[in-house]
């Protein structure tokens, strides 16, 4: 009887030092491969390029595997104990890092039936080289479109910041943080009508209209691989708005945002709204109901917007609107507030949960900043969207170095709170 091998793989992107592993794997016996699910990769990586059905058929279809099973997480205390695997193969690049801790309990349970853990040595980089060269050629507008409804299924909440601009994006991109063994990172990109009227010296009015502001995404799709998110304000006139979902979804964004506001927008922040004012809300399931029938593919998402709350009017209200709206086809519903807690959408997340509409719930705590995600989390909302604080950021510093320069008459003095121009020079290959 052959002996059985375990085999732990992502399999995201397929090259040769999987094959190099696969192939002294076979050498020992019987290969399972422990396919790692969407959910258990992206713990410690990025969402894969491949949902875990299409990574199957391509591993099943490996001659040097003899069984794929499902991996669901990085635990293997589970698994191991199941299959008691005589072999267990792994690449040596984590002895260090934040899978050692794993590497010391697969060799503790290994131990207990005489198993043995095998090391090839791993091909350093060739992952990472093969993900930058996919940055550089792009990914199609399908693949990109899907991943946020890929993400809601596997992430306990979905992290969202805006860009305004190809370096915003670049940052949006590659900013990641590891703590406490997991990787933080921002899995997507807002793209916010307030941040395009801004940068334009317009007021946020819709003065910048939307053909402006899609131009305004190639520069993002050319530096991202992120998931978009489209602040579409009201939609413009019924009339258009299948325009509107068919430009943005043959790029690939993944969701278009609709408030139910209606007339010459007026920021929800401002604290003056007595010249907004809310759609009936037959008229808006109407633009609902028609962005619906304009999409190709579900995994465009339609998120209703509501914002009875900046308009002071009733969490009972907001609550009306939201089973409508979600009957009327929204995929997802966005509660707005700008109090300075997020006490109001708490009670509203705590009702609507029990709601048969009920649809996965996003959250924009520019007013309530204090707020943790763990408590959004606890609040069931799946999408927290940071809506403005790249462009705040970048403002700030802008303006701040200005005044330094002209209180110094040099630049001597803010070359240490600056990024050095050579560094910036290497973020764009050349």
């Amino acid at each position: 009887m052959k002996k059985k091998v375990y085999v732990p793989l992502a399999a995201d992107i397929l090259h040769e030092g999987h094959l190099n592993i696969l192939k002294i794997a076979s050498g020992y016996g019987k290969v399972i491969v422990g396919l790692l699910t969407d959910a258990a990769i992206i713990q410690y990586k990025n969402l894969p390029f491949f949902d875990y059905d299409q990574r199957f058929k391509i591993v099943s279809n490996l001659k040097l595997v003899d069984e794929v099973i499902p991996q669901d997480s990085w635990d293997y205390k589970k698994i191991l104990n199941i299959i008691r695997p005589d072999f267990f193969v792994h690449g040596d690049d984590w002895k260090e890092g934040v899978q050692a801790k794993i590497r010391l309990e697969v060799i503790r349970q290994l131990k207990k039936w005489k198993g043995k853990l095998i090391e090839p040595r791993y091909f350093k980089n060739i992952s990472k080289n093969y993900k930058k060269k996919i940055l550089e050629i792009g990914i199609t507008p399908d693949q990109r479109k899907m991943k946020l409804k890929r993400l809601l299924k596997v992430k306990k909440i979905i992290r969202i910041l805006e860009s305004h601009s190809a370096l915003s994006s670049m940052i949006i991109e590659n900013a990641n943080v590891n703590k406490n063994g997991k990787l933080l990172q921002f899995d997507g990109i807002w793209s916010s009508s307030l941040a395009d009227s801004t940068l334009k010296g317009k007021p946020d009015n819709q003065s910048v209209d939307y053909s402006q502001r899609i131009n305004y995404l190639n520069d993002t799709i050319d530096t991202s691989l992120k998931p978009i998110i489209f602040d579409g304000d009201n939609g413009g006139r019924l009339e258009h708005l299948a325009y509107l979902v068919k430009n943005l979804e043959k790029i690939g964004v993944s969701a278009l945002v609709l408030e139910d506001k209606k007339g010459l927008k007026i920021n929800s922040l401002f604290q003056d709204q007595s010249k907004s004012f809310q759609d009936k809300v037959t008229e808006f399931c109407k633009k609902i109901k028609l962005a619906i029938n304009s999409r190709i593919s579900k995994n465009f998402m339609i998120i209703a917007r509501i914002e009875s709350l900046i308009l002071g009017k009733s969490i009972k209200d907001a609550l009306y609107r939201a089973n409508k709206y979600s009957a009327a086809g929204a995929d997802a519903i966005l509660i707005h507030s700008k109090e300075k807690t997020p006490k109001q959408i708490f009670q509203f997340a705590k009702i609507f949960k029990k709601s048969k509409f009920y649809k996965p719930l996003v959250a924009i705590p520019s007013t309530y900043s204090s707020t943790y995600e763990k408590e959004l989390i606890r609040h069931d909302f799946k999408i927290v969207i940071y809506a403005n604080h790249l462009l705040r950021a970048s403002y700030k510093a802008m303006y701040d170095s200005a005044k330094r320069i002209l209180i110094n008459q040099r630049t001597f003095e803010i070359e240490k709170n600056i990024t050095p121009i050579d560094e910036i020079i290497s973020l764009i290959k050349q």
